[in-house]
């Protein structure tokens, strides 16, 4: 049986208001309950700590506890100043007193081990548990803790507190009787009120109902009556005007299409449009760019055969299949595009109607600069973390007793401090290369000249190699020309090349520095353009898969010994900008048959002509 549009109203009307007054009810219930568990929870807690204070004489030295007539009456008398019951239970499960239990039927009771509250206090020194009591039939939050001696580091017995929630349940149940008594009132006014609602919607509908039959079957005279000024008088005047703007609507669309394809030509975005049986219908000369198709080609054909693209094929079989919006992103070989595909539906019913629209949006750089970000994002994070992590720990091992130990706490202090050293050095570096990507270091322009850079640097980080046994070699031609740079700045390039250099160096091993003119002019290559300096060692060396990325920000080679030796991953991306600022170039080779061979290459100071 098919139901009018006033009892749909009506009946809708009903539902939506019992399933909102049962979700009220719901919700009321589930905070209240919520929020005395909490309540409750906090209570035990004090009780807890106060019950397990009044326990603390009773712990011998080893922290053990036996089950006394003593300890029996104790527990009674904490439990009625806490108003709880309240439990001491044996590692093994054994109660040795419960305030709810005779001492008769002390003995009696089953092992309390399997307890849920019994089994988190095991795990983890604390656990809660609301259930109903074996013992009193009541249903009680409990509350385990494990207690120590003063000379040990695990309980070594368990107190479990108890707090019944018979008051809070009268009150649930009084709550769920004026609730029912409300939502009984509430819904015999609803059902009034719908009725009379779905009245007043209906009837002006089904006057309309009338009227648009009629001019389905062409009578374009036939105007709708109401005076209601709503939603409904709306759609009755939008009925009396449909006749009349059913030429001028043909002739906008006629015009909309003339600027649909004007603004299809000048899209950045690639846009094809598909018949239901797959044919390309229209391209825009964006996609013809992206995929190099141009729209003679595509245009009649399927889209399959056009393209030659798995996935795009994939994608349009699904959606002319589903008739749903889909998105995707595809890679275009072997240009690497990446492309988001956002393709619609339209309403085309025939065949050769325009059935889907597909929308291509470049987005390679979006990705590479996505990828750049997580990549930054994870390996800083990492690096925090490490120094991080080893402060808390070693600083809760201080708070946990180390501290009165002179000679382990100076030794916990010296570990924080060189890790807070090492965090400040990655900050630092993160910030010092940050400023020089942003464009706020401004690099000086003025002529220098090599070697006294060579000189400089070799002295600081002499005494290193020294510390290492390495040998420090330096071969610097006379009459180098002079280069156009910044002297503090390549003074740090050289610094952390040499750094790295004596580092990842073994022992007694070689660290040559070497600086010659070249040429990047390969028509006259005798005509020197710059200065390279190289650094050169005999240390782990880097695999050729890893050279093109030592460069970037936080890459390692060897994770683990990279951070065994201090670095902090920014050193060679700070050498790359600071280059690069300066105009020249970095990158790095093998030194057969070990270790490596980092190069830079200034650009010299020009000598322009002589003004006449």
């Amino acid at each position: 049986m098919t139901l009018s549009i006033r009892w749909k109203v009506t009946i809708g009307t009903l539902l939506v208001l019992v399933c909102g007054l049962l979700i009220a009810r719901t919700l009321a219930i589930r905070s209240l309950e919520q929020q005395e568990i909490v309540q409750s929870g906090q209570i035990l807690e004090a009780r807890t700590n106060l019950v397990a204070y009044g326990l603390q004489p009773f712990l011998t030295q080893s922290g053990a506890l036996s089950s006394t007539p003593q300890l029996q009456a104790a527990v009674r008398d904490l439990s009625s100043r806490a108003l709880a019951r309240v439990t001491v239970v044996a590692p093994d499960g054994r109660v040795l007193a419960d305030s709810a239990v005779s001492d008769n039927n002390l003995a009696s009771v089953e092992n309390h081990r399997a307890r849920p509250e019994i089994q988190q206090a095991v795990a983890t020194g604390r656990g809660t548990d609301l259930r109903t009591s074996h013992t009193t039939g009541e249903r009680t939050l409990y509350l385990a803790v494990g207690l120590s001696g003063a000379n040990q580091a695990t309980p070594s017995v368990f107190l479990r507190l108890g707090l019944p929630m018979t008051t809070f349940d009268r009150e649930v149940d009084m709550l769920h009787r004026n609730l029912a008594l409300a939502f009984g009132i509430a819904f015999l006014i609803a059902v009034t009120l719908s009725v009379w609602l779905a009245h007043s919607i209906t009837k002006p509908l089904s006057d309309i109902a009338i009227v648009a039959r009629q001019l389905a079957n062409g009578d374009h005279t036939v105007r709708i009556r109401t005076g209601s000024r709503d939603e409904v008088g709306l759609l009755a005047d939008t009925l009396n005007h449909m006749t009349d703007q059913l030429r001028a609507k043909i002739d906008e669309l006629s015009e909309d299409r003339a600027q649909l394809l004007a603004m299809l030509t000048s899209m950045v975005e690639g846009v094809m449009v598909l018949d239901r049986r797959g044919r390309v219908l229209q391209v825009n000369p964006a996609l013809e760019r992206m995929f190099g198709v141009t729209r003679m080609e595509a245009r009649g054909h399927p889209c399959s055969d056009v393209f030659r693209h798995p996935q795009l094929d994939t994608l349009v079989s699904r959606v002319l299949a589903e008739r749903i919006d889909q998105e995707d992103e595809i890679l275009l070989h072997p240009s690497g595009r990446c492309l988001h595909i956002e393709a619609s539906v339209t309403e085309g019913d025939r065949e050769n109607d325009a059935c889907a629209v597909l929308v291509f949006h470049d987005i390679t750089e979006l990705r590479r600069l996505e990828l750049i970000r997580k990549d930054f994002v994870a390996n800083v994070s990492h690096e925090l973390r490490t120094p991080l992590t080893s402060i808390k720990g070693y600083i809760e091992a201080l708070l946990d007793g180390a501290k009165d130990d002179p000679e382990t706490s100076t030794k916990f202090l010296d570990i924080i401090l060189k890790q807070s050293d090492r965090l400040n050095l990655i900050l630092e570096d993160l910030l010092q290369l940050s400023k020089i990507e942003s464009g706020q270091v401004l690099f000086k322009r003025e002529p220098l000249h090599i070697r006294r850079v060579i000189e400089r640097t070799l002295a600081m980080i002499k005494p290193l190699a020294d510390k290492k046994g390495h040998r420090l070699v330096s071969f610097v031609e006379d009459d180098l020309p002079a280069v156009l740079g910044d002297e503090d700045r390549l003074l740090q390039v050289l610094s952390n090349l040499l750094d790295n250099a004596v580092k990842y160096t073994p022992g007694k091993g070689t660290i040559t520095v070497a600086a010659h003119p070249v040429s990047d002019d390969a028509e006259q290559p005798a005509i020197v353009t710059a200065v390279e300096l190289s650094v050169t060692d005999t240390g782990l060396g880097i695999p050729e898969g890893d050279r093109p990325r030592v460069f970037e920000r936080f890459y390692r080679v060897d994770k683990a010994r990279s951070r065994e030796l201090g670095g902090t991953g920014l050193g060679l991306a700070i050498v790359r900008h600071i280059v690069e600022g300066l105009g020249g170039r970095v990158w790095v080779e093998a030194n057969a048959p070990t270790g490596s061979r980092f190069v830079v290459r200034l650009p010299i100071q020009q000598i322009g002509p002589p003004v006449s």
